[in-house]
């Protein structure tokens, strides 16, 4: 089994339901949620000309290897409702793979520790408060540290009310 951090996020449609329907079949085809960060309010990154996004960070443990992780994510979001859209635009759902227990992959498809992480604070603060003591493994340095340093000044902002998802 192998600790696993997922970023959820969504801009369209009924987020909310997406994310609890997102967070449901995660549990049934990748491993059991431990913890999940609160959702967060987050702007939109790289285009900005688009609705804001809600955000959340989970942690499982999974028996799936990096790229059947990666096929099921990748599932999830077609079957929550997920159409093509362009590059950083509108999503009923976008589920990144941002750390894979200690390991760092470099393939093709998929770079693990995610490759932008570092650089959203709207990664950075879901899962600063489920894994802020996590030591990012090509940077040795906590999640904590990363956002400390981190120059994406976008507003994200912890939502009010509490969350089912």
């Amino acid at each position: 089994m192998t600790e696993i951090y997922l970023l959820l996020g969504c801009n369209t449609g009924n987020c909310n339901e997406n994310l609890e329907n997102a967070c449901r079949l995660i549990e049934f085809r990748c491993g059991s949620i431990l913890s999940q960060s609160s959702i967060y309010e987050t702007e939109a990154w790289g285009n900005k000309e688009q609705p804001d996004f809600l955000n959340m960070a989970v942690k499982l443990y999974t028996n799936l290897s990096p790229e059947n992780l990666l096929t099921a994510v990748k599932g999830i979001e077609l079957e929550v409702g997920r159409t093509a859209s362009e590059k950083w635009g509108p999503r009923e759902m976008d589920i990144d793979i941002l750390l894979y227990g200690n390991e760092i992959i470099e393939l093709d498809e998929l770079k693990i520790p995610h490759a932008l992480m570092t650089e959203r604070r709207f990664s950075l603060e879901p899962l600063n408060e489920i894994a802020a003591d996590f030591v990012h493994p090509g940077l040795q340095k906590t999640i904590l540290q990363l956002l400390e340093e981190c120059k994406d000044n976008s507003e994200v902002k912890k939502r009010k009310h509490k969350h089912s998802a």
